[in-house]
């Protein structure tokens, strides 16, 4: 199936924090992510290396959204 202009228009529209990703690999320093709708791959670096990231809490398979950090509020 083809896809028509304007599901190429808006998946060039998306930005990282409108798609939903599946976990494709963990280690303790990243995870690893692939766009469902796009297939882009997302290195996510983790922030806090003294909690490590475990296969436990980001099971290859999981949906994750990722957010937008400036939409938060700040401190």
């Amino acid at each position: 199936m083809l896809a028509s202009n304007s599901q190429v228009e808006k998946t060039a529209a998306m930005s990282v924090f409108d798609e939903k990703y599946r976990v494709v690999g963990v280690e303790a320093d990243r995870l690893l992510l692939r766009g469902v709708l796009s297939g882009a791959v997302v290195t996510i670096l983790n922030s806090e290396p003294d909690v490590p990231l475990t296969k436990e809490e980001y099971p290859v398979g999981k949906l994750v959204a990722l957010t937008d950090p400036s939409g938060a509020p700040l401190n």
